[in-house]
């Protein structure tokens, strides 16, 4: 964790807000060192679920503080979520995923109550040939959601409870304390 003891009040108290989320057992999450050149304070997370029984995702969640604000943001934090996840191939020529990429970040942050503005992103769908001595499948298929927003009020918990929904969604998980049903032994 960096030094905040020169840090603004506001950023110590969201990056305070956000280190209380639990994710989930099967989620990786650990500071990671936070981009240098987008505000003058940055604090990032790396997130990971290995793929075991589900797709492997990895994200990124990055918290940002400008005192003097930015155009976009209208306020002088801004949140900041990247996450990578591996598709099957039925997946990887989908045309509505990208819409439904979209929509398990909305849903997470409607669901969680972080309230919110100026979301905007993008979602990228790749399919990768590997070729000679490149390690790894053959063919590997991918879905890429980047995001921003300005979070609303003190409380970032539950913006990073959000960003924690999405990788689940993202690696095909169910929701916390739902369960799937398995094939039926006769």
């Amino acid at each position: 964790m960096p030094d905040l003891a020169d840090a603004p009040e506001i950023f110590r108290n969201a990056v305070a807000s956000l280190s209380a989320v639990r994710p989930r057992p099967e989620m990786r999450f650990e500071p990671i060192p936070a981009p240098r050149r987008l505000a003058p304070w940055a604090y990032a997370w790396g997130l990971e679920l290995p793929g075991v029984g589900h797709a492997s995702t990895t994200g990124r969640f990055v918290l940002l503080h400008d005192p003097a604000g930015q155009d976009g943001w209208n306020a002088t934090l801004r949140l900041v979520g990247f996450v990578r996840a591996e598709l099957d191939v039925e997946l990887a020529g989908d045309p509505l995923l990208p819409a439904v990429s979209w929509s398990w970040l909305a849903d997470a942050l409607g669901g969680s109550g972080a309230e919110h503005t100026a979301l905007g992103g993008t979602v990228t769908q790749t399919s990768s040939v590997r070729f000679g001595a490149i390690a790894g499948p053959e063919r590997a298929h991918d879905i890429e959601l980047r995001a921003s927003w300005t979070p609303v009020g003190d409380g970032l918990t539950a913006h990073a409870e959000a960003f924690c929904e999405l990788m689940a969604a993202a690696a095909g998980l169910p929701p916390v304390g739902v369960a799937t049903l398995g094939a039926r032994l006769g």
